[in-house]
This record gives C-alpha cells, sequence and structure tokens, in this order.
C-alpha cells in the first residue's frame, strides 16, 4: 500500500523535532525508552467520516451523506426513510463515551445505515481504511439468542464483500472479525459458514472479550490491500491493544457505491457511541493515539 503522503509528512515533522532537541540536554534515561504518540494531525488528515451523536443522528463530519437512514430490512431499501423508524432504538442524553449515544432496547431487526460512498474511502485497487467505534453491554446477559454484528459494511450481506465484527450466537459469546470479498470467488459452492473452513480460518476471534455492562470498550478494524496483486490484511484491536490479523484476503471486493452502507447494530442491544472511519489502515500507534483521546474524534476536527 502507498505510503499515504499525510502520514509522511507528520512522521517527518516529528523526527525533525526529535533531531531538533536531541543536543539542547541530556535526556531522562526514563523517558529516552518511551516513544512518542504518532502525532494527532495524522489521524486528522485520515478522517473521512464521523458520528458523535451529541448533536443528533446525523453524522458530525463526512466526506458523504451525513444522513442516518432506516429501512424495514436490508432487502427492503427501496423503503429507506431518514431517520431511527425503530422504536426500540433511541439516541439517548448523557449516556455515551463522551456525551450522547445510540441504545438499542431490543433485538433490532430492521436496517439502520448510513450510507458508504464517499464516507468510506472505497477503491477497486489496494482498498484500506479503518473503522473505529465504542460498545457498552454485557454480551452473555443483554444480547438476545443468535448472532450479533454491532457494524456490518457491505452493499449485499455479511458473506458477499463486508467486513464485520460480531459476537456469536451462543454464551459465552467470542467477539470476531470478519473480511470476506465477493461470495462467487471465495464461496462458489455456497457451503454454509459453519461448515467451510475457508469461512472459520478466515475470522478473527476473541474467546473472552472485556465487554461488560456499565463500561465502555473500545472496537478498532483496520484493513489494507484488499483488491490488490499481494493480498489484504485486516487486524481487530480492543480498547487500543491488537487481538489478531486475518491475512491473505486475495478475493476481489466489488461494491455498487450505490448500495453500499455502513450498517448498525444488527441484532444487538447495548450502547453504540462514537463511530469514526478513516482513510488508511491504522498503525498499532496511531490506534492508541485514537483510543486516548480526551473528548474522543471531535479532537480531530
Amino acid at each position: 500500500m502507498p505510503y499515504p503522503l499525510a502520514r509522511l509528512k507528520g512522521r517527518l515533522s516529528w523526527l525533525l523535532l526529535l533531531i531538533g532537541t536531541a543536543g539542547c540536554s541530556v535526556p531522562d534515561p526514563a523517558e529516552v525508552s518511551k516513544e512518542p504518540s504518532p502525532p494527532i494531525d495524522i489521524l486528522s488528515a485520515a478522517l473521512s467520516f464521523h458520528a458523535s451523536f451529541d448533536q443528533g443522528l446525523d453524522a458530525d463530519f463526512s466526506r458523504g451523506d451525513a444522513q442516518l437512514y432506516s429501512a424495514p430490512k436490508y432487502d427492503q431499501l427501496d423503503q429507506t426513510s431518514p431517520g431511527i423508524g425503530n422504536p426500540d432504538i433511541t439516541l439517548e442524553e448523557g449516556v455515551g463515551r463522551f456525551g450522547s449515544a445510540l441504545k438499542f432496547r431490543r433485538s433490532n431487526k430492521s436496517a439502520l445505515f448510513y450510507r458508504s460512498e464517499k464516507n468510506l474511502a472505497y477503491s477497486t485497487e489496494n482498498w484500506a481504511g479503518t473503522i473505529s467505534f465504542w460498545l457498552n453491554l454485557d454480551p452473555d446477559e443483554d444480547l438476545e439468542p443468535g448472532y450479533c454484528d454491532p457494524i456490518q459494511v457491505t452493499d449485499s450481506a455479511y458473506n458477499d464483500a463486508a467486513l464485520w465484527v460480531d459476537f456469536s450466537k451462543d454464551p459465552p459469546r467470542e467477539f470476531r472479525l470478519g473480511v470476506f470479498g465477493d461470495l462467487e470467488v471465495w464461496n462458489p459452492q455456497k457451503i454454509s459458514p459453519n461448515e467451510n473452513p475457508d469461512f472459520i480460518n478466515r475470522l478473527v476471534s476473541v474467546a473472552s472479550p472485556p465487554f461488560k455492562r456499565g463500561s465502555w470498550t473500545h472496537v478498532v478494524m483496520t484493513y489494507a490491500g484488499l483488491n490488490s496483486e499481494a493480498g489484504g490484511t485486516a487486524r481487530l484491536y480492543l480498547d487500543g491493544r491488537l487481538q489478531g490479523a486475518a491475512e491473505g484476503i486475495h478475493e476481489p471486493y466489488t461494491w455498487d457505491l450505490s448500495r453500499s452502507t455502513i450498517r448498525l447494530g444488527i441484532n444487538y442491544v447495548g450502547l453504540f457511541d462514537e463511530l469514526a472511519c478513516f482513510d488508511w489502515a491504522l498503525s498499532d500507534e496511531e490506534v492508541q493515539t485514537l483510543h486516548q483521546l480526551e473528548g474522543g474524534v471531535a479532537a480531530l476536527r
């Protein structure tokens, strides 16, 4: 993946600052071992979408459509309308990681989404990006039976040119990252996921995730090299710590951008806050900086 120009400029400025101050005084040995956090302006340059839910349902910042939409089902997007459209989902003041948050009271069966065009920097060549958000729930106590996808990005379905995280269907629930390209390429025989090693081996699974009711957990998924000959990689982070990676993703991701969506709270029960998207796959250090931002992603704007 070509190194982003904004990131190169930020790292160069950071390096020059260190060189310029190196001869001014003898550093404290305890400070020498500490690596400075990547500059915030690098994250700011990569930000393409941010919905804090503090000012309402629409995104605070977006390169595309800022409106939140709903529909009866994802196969009924011809009935799309602005807003939530489900009385079991509400915008609650003062309960968020920062400010307000979405609250899902019962397992959500309806469609709730932002349009991904321009909000995600989709590319037919060497596609990369990062998706970040916060969750507050006890998966084993709060979720209803079945799989739950707090977020899913696709123009079709979970197994067809999609990126997502989910909770497995039975307690004790695992938390999983899934990254699957065009279904007709990676699974032409339409084998059931639980019986398909190509599906199971691609997952990044966390057996004992740190989610707790009453506390917030930061989820970050990064992806790079999708739609490239070299193959793609995706990584899952929880509270700034890398949990695992899926590698060797060679099938294409073919999207109809007019139908591609950032889907929220599929079968989810709990609180959801601070959705943000970035133009490239953040590094470990950049994910740490994002996790530690005082006041959240609003500090980047």
